[in-house]
C-alpha cells in the first residue's frame, strides 16, 4: 500500500474520525488516488486500458478519475453460462479481469454452484463478497486478505458513531441469517464480533444463505412479472416457498421471545423494516407496550422492502415500538469497506480514507468539483476506497444522493456531508455512460 493511502486510513484512527477538513484531505486524496491507479494500472489490464483510451497518465485533479470508474454492474458481467454450465474456471478468469492477483491457478474440481465457487477462492486466498441477487444475477467482489483485516478493523472504528462504541458489552440480536458468502453475512459476523461475546449473539437461523437459492428465487419472480412462467411453474415454485417458510416459522417466535425476554437489558438489534415489524407484532401478542426496551440499546433498520408489502408508515410504526432507543444510521454498499456514519444532525460524514464524487446521472461529469463549495449538489455518487488492494476500487454507484460542500456540518464537525435523503435510480435510469465500454473490454479479455 501506498504512503498516502496509509496516511488516510492512519487518520481514521483517530478518537474523533471526522475532524479533517476538506482542504487537509484533498492533497493527500490526490497523491493516494495517483499511486494507487498507478499500481492497479500494472495489475489490472482493463484499467490500463481505459486510462490508456481516456489519455490519463497521472491524478492531478477530482475529474482526472471519472474516466476510470467502473460501474457497480461491473461486478456482475460475467455471461450467465458460466454458472448455468459450471464454467468455473471461466468464471475465475472473469473474476481475474477485474482483481489484482490472479484467482485461475485455483482448483475448482468438484465445486457444484456459486456458493462453492466462492468457497473455494477463499481457502486459496481471495476473501470473494457477493452481493444478494435479488435481480437475478450476484455481483462478485475480490478482495485480498488484508482487504479482509483493514474491513474488520474499519467496522470496529465505526460502528455505533457517535452515540456508542462497539466494546462486547451487548446481547446482539440479528433477525437473519448470518451463514453465506453475501456482504450481509459478512456484516453479521463482524457485527456479532464487536457488539457482543458469542455467548450473547443470536440470529434468526443457523441455515446457510445460498445464493442459488435466492438466484433462482428472484428468477421465477421476474418470470411470473414477465408472464411467462407456466401454471405448473408458479405451483411447485409457491409449493417450495411454503416448505421453506414452514421449515424456518417455528423458531422464530423462539428467537424474538429470547430477545424480548432482555429487552431490559442493553442490547444491539439489526434487521430490515418487515422484520422489526414481526418483532413488534410477537409483542403485542404477549401484552408487551411500545417503549419497553432499554434506553441504551441500539436499534438498526433498512432494507428488505422489495417484494414485501409494508404499511405506508411502517418506520413510523418500528420507531414507536422500540421508543427512547439509539438509532445509529450507517451508508454503505458492498462495494464499499468504510462505512459513513450519520451524526445527531441526520448527515453522513466521510472518512479520510474514502474520496466521493458525486457524478451527473449518466456518470460522466464531476460534480462535486474543487473549486464547488458550500453549496448542495445532486447525483450519481461515486467513490474510491483507499482500504481497498485487492481490485480497483473506483466505483460508480446506482445511488442519488445530496452532497453538501459546505466547509461545516449542521452538527460542528466539518464538512463535506451527505443528506439522509439517499436514493436508487429508477432501473430503467439507471444508465451508466462507461458501462457498455467497460463491459467491452472484459468481453474482449475473455476472449483473447
Amino acid at each position: 500500500m501506498d504512503q498516502a493511502s496509509r496516511a488516510l486510513l492512519d487518520m481514521g484512527q483517530a478518537p474523533e474520525l471526522y475532524r479533517y477538513a476538506p482542504e487537509e484531505l484533498l492533497p493527500l486524496h490526490l497523491e493516494a488516488a495517483d499511486a494507487v491507479v498507478a499500481e492497479r494500472r500494472q495489475q489490472v489490464p482493463i484499467l490500463d486500458r481505459r486510462a490508456r483510451e481516456a489519455g490519463i497518465d497521472r491524478i492531478s485533479r477530482k475529474s482526472d478519475l471519472v474516466p476510470l470508474l467502473f460501474p457497480h454492474s461491473t461486478y456482475k458481467s460475467y455471461p450467465t453460462s458460466f454458472v448455468e454450465k459450471k464454467r468455473w474456471k471461466d468464471l475465475a478468469r472473469w473474476l481475474t479481469t477485474l482483481s489484482s492477483d490472479d484467482a485461475t491457478t485455483v482448483d475448482f474440481d468438484g465445486v457444484t454452484d456459486e456458493d462453492e465457487w466462492v468457497d473455494r477462492l477463499r481457502e486459496n486466498g481471495h476473501f470473494v463478497i457477493a452481493t444478494s441477487g435479488t435481480t437475478g444475477k450476484c455481483s462478485f467482489l475480490r478482495h485480498s486478505t488484508e482487504d479482509r483485516a483493514r474491513k474488520a478493523d474499519a467496522f470496529a472504528r465505526q460502528l455505533g458513531w457517535p452515540f456508542a462504541r462497539a466494546d462486547g458489552s451487548r446481547s446482539y440480536f440479528w433477525l437473519g441469517p448470518h451463514i453465506g458468502v453475501n456482504s450481509a453475512m459478512d456484516a453479521a459476523t463482524l457485527g456479532a464480533s464487536l457488539w457482543s461475546t458469542p455467548d450473547n449473539a443470536f440470529f434468526l437461523t443457523d441455515e446457510r444463505l445460498r445464493l442459488t437459492d435466492i438466484s433462482r428465487l428472484a428468477a421465477m419472480r421476474r418470470r411470473m412479472a414477465d408472464g411467462v412462467a407456466t401454471p405448473g411453474e408458479i405451483a411447485a415454485f409457491e409449493k417450495q416457498q411454503q416448505a421453506r417458510s414452514q421449515a424456518l416459522y417455528p423458531g422464530i417466535d423462539a428467537f424474538i421471545d429470547r430477545l424480548l425476554d432482555r429487552r431490559n437489558e442493553k442490547l444491539s438489534i439489526s434487521g430490515t423494516w418487515a422484520q422489526h415489524l414481526l418483532v413488534r407484532d410477537r409483542a403485542r401478542e404477549r401484552g408487551i407496550p411500545d417503549g419497553a426496551f432499554h434506553p441504551e440499546s441500539i436499534v438498526s433498520a433498512g432494507g428488505g422492502i422489495k417484494n414485501v408489502a409494508l404499511p405506508e408508515d411502517y418506520q413510523e410504526q418500528v420507531a414507536r415500538f422500540y421508543g427512547d432507543v439509539v438509532r445509529t444510521g450507517t451508508y454503505g454498499m458492498t462495494e464499499m469497506f468504510q462505512l459513513m456514519n450519520r451524526c445527531e444532525k441526520l448527515r453522513y460524514h466521510l472518512p479520510p480514507g474514502l474520496l466521493p464524487l458525486v457524478l451527473d446521472q449518466a456518470g460522466e461529469t464531476l460534480l462535486n468539483t474543487e473549486d464547488v463549495t458550500g453549496e448542495v449538489v445532486v447525483g450519481r455518487f461515486a467513490f474510491v476506497d483507499f482500504a481497498i488492494t485487492g481490485r480497483w476500487s473506483g466505483t460508480i454507484t446506482s445511488d442519488r444522493v445530496e452532497f453538501d460542500t459546505g466547509a461545516h456540518c449542521l452538527c460542528g464537525r466539518p464538512g463535506p456531508t451527505i443528506l439522509d435523503t439517499i436514493t436508487r435510480y429508477r432501473t430503467d435510469d439507471d444508465t451508466i455512460g462507461c458501462a457498455g465500454t467497460i463491459d467491452g473490454y472484459i468481453r474482449g479479455a475473455l476472449a483473447s
